[in-house]
């Protein structure tokens, strides 16, 4: 069963187009989104298991030059 999850990014002003731009090629990222408000950017993230979801935001995600922090929400139930 495949584990979804939303991780809130806080990026770098004027560094969001580009740190986006990578994300979305990441094959874990199903979803990348620009926000305004407390965080710039939401990613909804696929998996299959949750070493794979760490290894996406410590190897990956927060390795990217510009991202300052990274606020993880695991999915619980999928409704729709």
């Amino acid at each position: 069963m495949a584990i979804n999850a939303y991780v809130l990014i806080t990026l770098q002003s004027g560094s969001e187009k580009e740190v986006l731009k990578k994300v979305a090629s990441f094959e874990e990222a199903v979803e990348v989104a620009m926000t305004y408000g407390e965080y710039d950017a939401i990613v909804k993230v696929r998996v299959e298991e949750l070493s794979q979801l760490d290894k996406f935001l410590t190897d990956k995600l927060r390795s990217l030059p510009n991202v300052f922090l990274t606020t993880t929400m695991i999915a619980a139930k999928q409704i729709k």
